[in-house]
């Protein structure tokens, strides 16, 4: 017995050790967050100026995208406090675009339609972000809203 929960102590240390932990745990709370809130309704801006903000707190964005005429499109804005990797996760299959305040788009690390954690996620996009404001614009999309939970990968890029 005790070599068994031996083993399992140390299967477990060696997968927290790997890369492929930081995803599972923050997807199991993306999951979380998505399944369960706390939500917080928002309108999107059909522009990217005005747009409101959103957070990496732990909340769940039901966020409504206004009609336009190309397809339901809106912006929100998220003020990174940390210079760190961002994991955005939507409820639906919706496309996600990332700008600095300079109006650069930011390169997805990683980006997925789905997790192993849950069948909440729809969308996963991972962006390193540096302090400061950044858009985030949804669509065009035939959907009317999408949710989004963000959070901080804790990835440490100095392996």
């Amino acid at each position: 017995m005790m070599k068994k929960l031996l083993s399992a102590c140390l299967l477990s240390s060696a997968l927290l050790v790997g890369c492929g932990e930081e995803s599972n745990e923050v997807d199991v709370e993306g999951c979380e967050h998505l399944a369960e809130g706390p939500a917080v309704a928002v309108t999107a801006s059909a522009s990217t100026s005005g747009a409101p903000s959103v957070g990496n707190d732990h909340k769940r964005y039901d966020i409504t995208l206004p009609a336009g005429t190309s397809g339901n499109a809106g912006s929100v804005s998220f003020a990174a406090a940390e210079a760190t990797d961002y994991v955005f996760f939507l409820g639906a299959d919706v496309s996600l675009k990332v700008t600095s305040s300079s109006g650069q788009a930011v390169e997805f690390e990683e980006s997925a339609k789905s997790s192993e954690q849950c069948g909440e996620i729809k969308g996963r996009y991972v962006a390193p972000l540096q302090v400061g404001t950044y858009t985030l614009t949804f669509g065009p999309t035939s959907q009317s809203s999408v949710s989004l939970v963000i959070e901080e990968s804790a990835h440490d890029h100095e392996h």
